[in-house]
């Protein structure tokens, strides 16, 4: 008998465990950076957040520094459904659309407030363009600006003349050619010894990538120019958002939302303490003169032109927007 009954509950238990299997829906979602990165901690408690509000019906499990899909492969991952979610940093990608590249810019916007004000007049495109593509647009969170790390004084653009300056990207060579450096390609690994011995003297980053090089062991400047901040997007393959009930959506939209608003919070609480960290290993944080701002302006809007000549109508249309917020 009391076998029987044992059975009986074994068999009951595992009928609420199956039903709670069932009940669960679980995402994937892969980013490049590692755990650490505050991106990375963001999106872990983004995640965090749709466990808890959704009573873990949808769990989101975060894999960092590339260990599901590359940087690159990540969005084609969450298109092709391989991942329900990831996090992209949209420059990438702008081979594929110029629209992804509009905030790898330089001098277009120049600091959190006009970065968000550029978000915000791209964001209807950047969905649009997403939305094509079967993927949703969660949420999005800037990277620190990026400044001039040299041990030349830096008055005008005519100062950066025969600089050794480091290129890692068809922007940063445009920037050489057009002040008249010399772009040489360094990447981030070989920085340090480039430094070191030489074979460069000058490069355009954020602190986060001078603090982590140790740049302050060879170069006492970074003029905190804010030239750019490139976005990190969290995306979601829309067949799978739309597969969740309601109650279930609109959690995960409210917990993006706070993620957004925490992540950009974030960004700007970095870029200051790697700025102080610069600062207490002997480097000077300058901001720009007001001829060298108003010449690096000039550069950008240069390579503003180049850009709309390949973004078009759609381009403009966001570049009119952004103007006149």
């Amino acid at each position: 008998m009391h076998v029987v009954r044992s059975l009986a509950l074994s068999a009951a238990l595992a009928g609420v465990v199956t039903g709670a299997a069932i009940a669960q829906t679980k995402w994937d979602l892969p980013t490049a950076y590692p755990a650490s990165n505050f991106h990375t901690e963001n999106v872990q408690q983004f995640a965090n957040d749709v466990d808890k509000a959704t009573g873990g019906k949808l769990k989101i499990t975060v894999h960092a520094n590339a260990a599901l899909f590359k940087a690159p492969e990540i969005k084609r991952a969450v298109q092709g459904g391989q991942a329900q979610a990831g996090e992209i940093l949209l420059v990438n990608f702008e081979n594929e659309n110029p629209l992804y590249g509009i905030d790898g810019l330089p001098f277009l916007a120049t600091s959190y407030a006009d970065s968000m004000k550029l978000y915000k007049a791209s964001k209807p495109a950047l969905e649009k363009l997403l939305g094509a593509q079967g993927i949703k647009l969660l949420y999005t969170v800037a990277w620190p600006p990026q400044g001039i790390f040299t041990n030349k004084t830096l008055n005008s653009v005519a100062d950066m003349k025969g600089l050794k300056w480091r290129a890692y990207s068809p922007a940063t060579s445009r920037i050489a050619e057009l002040v008249g450096a010399q772009p040489m390609t360094v990447q981030q690994a070989e920085l340090s010894q480039a430094l070191a011995t030489g074979v460069i003297d000058s490069y355009m980053s954020s602190g986060s990538t001078g603090y982590d090089t140790k740049t302050y062991e060879s170069i006492k400047n970074w003029y905190d120019t804010q030239a750019w901040l490139p976005k990190n997007a969290i995306i979601v393959n829309q067949a799978a958002f739309n597969a969740l009930d309601k109650a279930t959506q609109d959690a995960v939209l409210k917990a993006a939302a706070e993620a957004e608003t925490r992540g950009w919070a974030l960004s700007q609480e970095k870029n200051k303490w790697y700025a102080d960290q610069l600062k207490a290993k002997g480097m000077n944080i300058l901001p720009p003169s007001p001829q060298l701002a108003g010449d690096l302006k000039k550069v950008g809007e240069v390579m503003l032109g180049d850009w709309l000549k390949k973004a078009g109508a759609d381009g403009q249309a966001v570049v009119d927007a952004y103007k006149k917020l």
